[in-house]
């Protein structure tokens, strides 16, 4: 098996295992993350300085490191932030909304995951027509499964449900619906 299709297994086997996904906005929800459940994390904060320090810190604990590159601080809208990523931090992956970023990072061997933001007709068909580079596709807001259900019979990629999940409800629901695995930065859902 390559490096990419182990990675992959591994990511694959890890949101089986624990479908909840800690989205982590703050240190506090770091040190929480690192007791928790969780096998994904999702780093939603940070900036160029800190991030490498913060993904070795989850990846000590055990825990798959995705960085949100459209959300980190100093980064751009350009390739170079997924080189960033492979050259100066231990994350298995990276997420962005950016097509050319997730292009560029898969090349580099890092594992994809392109977020979309479901707000009508022509943002379904988007996520059709874009997702195709990714490992997994993130749809938000995660609290929506008559979408989710139609897009998990149309997407091969797995399928993350994020966004105003808050209850256990929602993650039940989503998770019926065809998503994989949630996201969530409500912490009292991590252990779920």
């Amino acid at each position: 098996m390559t490096q990419i299709g182990q990675k992959q297994s591994d990511f694959m086997e890890a949101i089986q295992d624990a479908p909840v996904i800690a989205a982590l906005k703050s240190d506090e929800g770091l040190e929480k993350a690192l007791q928790s459940d969780c096998t994904t994390v999702f780093f939603l904060y940070g900036t160029i300085l800190n991030i490498a320090s913060l993904a070795q810190r989850a990846k000590d604990a055990g825990k798959l490191v995705f960085i949100h590159a459209d959300l980190i601080e100093g980064m751009t809208a350009k390739d170079i932030c997924a080189d960033f990523i492979a050259q100066n931090t231990v994350a298995d992956g990276i997420i962005s909304t950016r097509p050319n970023i997730i292009r560029h990072a898969k090349q580099l061997g890092l594992l994809t995951i392109q977020r979309f933001f479901l707000l009508d007709s022509l943002s379904f068909e988007n996520v059709l027509r874009q997702s195709s580079n990714a490992d997994a596709v993130d749809l938000l807001p995660g609290t929506q499964p008559r979408v989710l259900e139609r897009l998990s019979h149309k997407v091969r990629q797995p399928i993350i449900a994020s966004g105003l999940l808050t209850d256990k409800q929602d993650i039940v629901a989503a998770l019926s619906a065809g998503a994989q695995a949630v996201s969530t930065t409500c912490e009292m859902l991590w252990d779920i």
